[in-house]
């Protein structure tokens, strides 16, 4: 299948030639068609394999198809999880729009509102926003979500996981009653499926592959080690294999800002980005890694699913996640559009848990590997520590990536109806 067969316009063509696409991924076949066809649509992909042009391919038909009048109101509103995946999805919609007729904007939290709002004033027919800004610049009066048309609510199951959920509850109550849904995602749990049957009428269910699994292009690997020569261990393979581009993930951010400086006292050059570092710095990060001035970027799971690395070839787990889930996520940076690529996990005792119910979630044994000098503790004990244990450890861990906890996130919807004049500052401290 190619995608002249797809019904697309010979505009978006000409963009996804230009980008040197031939043919449709296999989420890309089975959801462009039904969204073309004004369904709305849940769809399941792992990430890595396209689903973004899969919802910004044929909303931008729709649109395009459908001119409104010269005052352009918001038509389309795309909803993210994090900052990083909002710039990155809306890098492709100005990608594939490029021969359209299609003004389009960006929003997050962290940076300035004055250019986002100057933006929005000009008219746009589509907002990619992560939900406190949106928030924030709606209570301000600043734009307005009445005339949208189709709503996206892309990597929905991060967004819970961040506990976003009422903020989507009251986005929603924002938009028109009759408009077209289209919810995307990597992985499909009870709660998702619970808040798509409250969202979306009568969707369409396409699924590119099976749930939770990895990318076959990658090669995954465990390294046992004693918990204390992680650090030894991570700057030998990176030294001794001369690797260039490499992504890290660890569990804090705190371990984020240790290891890098580590790194850099190993001549590795390397940058952090985390829930706590300002939006220009996780952008300079970000940028320095893709260039090649950057060999390492260690990041907390904020990153795991807002990056889009092209051909990045390596990603090490220096800590393994306690959520089996984002496991799939944080290798998903590699391996990607056909690519090969390598995911090695550093696993001391402690992380046993982990590493079992990661095999139990992917259905695959992980080869382990044992490297002299950096063997791991015999005595250790093989219990997760206390601070990762039960459920307030696991939001504690995810949080840690986010910069908020769902408590501060509660008293600062709170504080907001109280001040909105302090809404930007907030927005900038404490919300994605």
């Amino acid at each position: 299948m190619s995608f002249n067969s797809l019904g697309l316009s010979q505009a978006l063509l000409k963009a996804i030639s230009k980008k040197g696409y031939t043919t449709p991924s296999p989420i890309q076949q089975k959801a462009i068609p039904p969204v073309l066809e004004g369904k709305d649509v849940l769809a399941s992909a792992q990430t890595g394999t396209g689903k973004t042009a899969g919802f910004t391919l044929p909303l931008l038909h729709i649109l395009s198809e459908n001119p409104k009048e010269k005052y352009r109101p918001i038509r389309a509103l795309i909803l993210t999880p994090t900052r990083e995946l909002a710039a990155q999805v809306y890098a492709n919609v100005k990608e594939y729009s490029e021969f359209l007729n299609l003004r389009s904007a960006v929003i997050f939290g962290g940076v300035n509102q004055k250019p986002q709002v100057a933006r929005i004033r000009q008219g746009i027919d589509i907002l990619v926003a992560t939900p406190g800004r949106l928030l924030d610049l709606e209570s301000q009066g600043l734009l307005s979500l009445k005339r949208i048309e189709i709503f996206v609510l892309d990597e929905a199951d991060r967004m819970l996981d961040m506990g976003f959920l009422r903020d989507i509850e009251r986005i929603i109550k924002m938009v028109p009653d009759r408009r077209q849904n289209l919810m995307f995602s990597a992985t499909f749990s009870k709660d998702i499926k619970k808040l798509a049957h409250g969202i979306l009428h009568h969707p369409v269910q396409v699924e590119a592959t099976p749930e939770n699994t990895t990318v076959e292009a990658i090669n995954q690997k465990v390294y046992r080690v004693a918990k204390g020569l992680k650090t030894g261990l991570i700057i030998k393979l990176i030294s001794d294999g001369n690797w260039k581009q490499v992504l890290v993930f660890t569990r804090t951010k705190h371990g984020a800002n240790r290891l890098c400086k580590k790194m850099i006292s190993a001549n590795i050059s390397a940058a952090a980005i985390h829930g706590n570092k300002s939006q220009s710095a996780r952008t300079k990060a970000l940028t320095g890694f893709k260039k090649g001035s950057i060999r390492v970027l260690v990041a907390t799971d904020i990153a795991a699913r807002g990056l889009d690395i092209p051909l990045l070839p390596h990603v090490i787990n220096f800590e393994l996640p306690n959520i089996s889930e984002d496991y799939v996520h944080r290798i998903g940076r590699t391996g990607r559009a056909g690519a090969k690529g390598e995911a090695l996990s550093l696993v001391s005792a402690d992380e046993t848990t982990y590493l079992k119910g990661i095999e139990k979630l992917i259905d695959m044994k992980l080869p382990v590997e044992i490297i002299e000098g950096f063997e791991p503790d015999p005595n250790a004990s093989t219990e997760p520590e206390k601070r990762q244990q039960g459920r307030g450890g696991n939001r504690s861990r995810r949080n840690s990536g986010s910069g908020n906890s769902r408590t501060s996130r509660h008293k600062n919807n709170n504080s907001r109806r109280r001040s909105k004049g302090n809404n930007d500052r907030r927005s900038g401290n404490k919300r994605h």
